[in-house]
């Protein structure tokens, strides 16, 4: 059974719903290998909405990553949010998988320097340019986080690694 989406004004399209977590708000696309939707919520609203998101939904979520700099405040909230959404999963017996940064950077740019427009114009040269509101293409809609999302949605679809 797919999973519907988050958000009314999208139609039901995939099973495999990708997060970009943030202190406050989050990214979430979903993505079925042809249709992309995606959006910037609350994370309270994020986490009641998964809380009802129906069986057959797998879950992949940006996980923060120690590279030996000095962190705030912002990255610990984001890390309690990470939590949450596991605990929602496991209550849930939905499956989650965690997605480093580094591993989606590899695998659409090949290099772990990539920055999150060389990531953008990836997914561009891959999926086609998002267009216009007359002509709109596959990533049309997707801007700031929603394409981090999206690279964590065609990461897990793309690779033979399942959720």
């Amino acid at each position: 059974m797919p999973c519907e989406t988050f958000v009314e004004d999208f139609e039901v399209i995939t099973p495999l719903i990708a997060i970009d977590p943030g202190t406050d708000v989050s990214a979430v696309v979903t993505w079925d290998g042809a249709k992309v939707a995606g959006w910037i919520e609350p994370n309270q609203s994020c986490l009641n909405r998964l809380r009802t998101c129906p069986q057959g939904c797998s879950i992949a979520v940006e996980m923060i990553a120690s590279y030996g700099m000095s962190v705030g405040r912002e990255v610990f909230e984001t890390c309690l949010v990470i939590g949450r959404i596991q605990e929602i999963c496991a209550a849930r017996n939905i499956p989650c998988r965690l997605v480093y940064r580094r591993d989606v950077k590899l695998h659409h740019c090949g290099t772990a320097r990539a920055k999150d427009g060389n990531i953008r114009q990836a997914l561009i040269d891959k999926y086609g340019a998002p267009g216009t509101k007359k002509h709109k293409g596959l990533t049309y809609g997707i801007k700031s986080h929603i394409w981090a999302a999206f690279a964590i949605a065609t990461f897990i679809s793309e690779t033979d690694k399942p959720i």
